[in-house]
């Protein structure tokens, strides 16, 4: 299981090529319907275009799915350059799709390739990255006494605090990074003289 980068928002940058507009639309797709759904969403945005062209990664390293359309342009002139762009880009969980308005003059093979490739390029170039990292779901329950020190514990160790309960004892639910739950299970054994023990209640997904 890896950290790895992927997009922090959508966003969007449009070129200009011989009158045609190119308007590429980048965000994160963490599953392949996700790509689906982004890539039908930027249709339904613009449906008067002339392509939407798209490609997506999901995944990252050596286990990735990947997709592409022409969308009519002539094969190969715009999907493959696209996905090239992605193959080439330290980035996984993305979708990308070049959204063209046809501006009365063809390009030529050639001239689509540099187009829908170069707003690709732009796209990548301008996007916002923070990386993924896998978390495990927990759960803790500890006396009343110990809670407001397990709660900056959870901090120390980068949880996030889903929801509590509050009895006869506290539960507290929370998303923990793999690589540090073993550290923060030994500091919550050592606050509680061995007495609590974090439990994980849905490994991390990528597991």
């Amino acid at each position: 299981m890896i950290k790895y980068p992927i997009p922090a928002r959508t966003i969007r940058i449009e070129n200009v090529v011989v009158n045609s507009r190119f308007i590429a639309t980048i965000g994160r797709a963490d599953t392949v319907e996700r790509a689906k759904t982004f890539i039908q969403s930027i249709r339904q945005e613009m449906p008067d275009a002339t392509h939407h062209v798209y490609a997506y990664k999901v995944g990252y390293g050596s286990s990735v799915i990947e997709g592409m359309s022409d969308d009519g342009e002539p094969s190969g002139t715009s999907g493959p350059p696209v996905l090239t762009v992605l193959r080439g880009a330290d980035l996984g969980d993305v979708a990308l799709v070049v959204t063209r308005y046809f501006g009365g003059t063809k390009l030529g093979t050639g001239g689509l390739v540099r187009a829908y490739g170069g707003a690709a390029k732009d796209a990548v170039a301008a996007l916002p990255v923070e990386m993924k990292i896998p978390k495990h779901s927990i759960g803790t329950t500890v006396h009343y006494s110990v809670y407001e020190r397990v709660k900056l514990l959870l901090a120390e160790y980068e949880a996030e605090t889903d929801s509590e309960e509050f009895g006869a004892d506290v539960t507290i639910y929370a998303h923990i990074p793999i690589d540090t739950f073993e550290p923060f299970c030994a500091a919550v054994l050592e606050l509680t003289a061995g007495q609590v023990t974090p439990i994980i209640l849905e490994e991390a997904a990528d597991a």
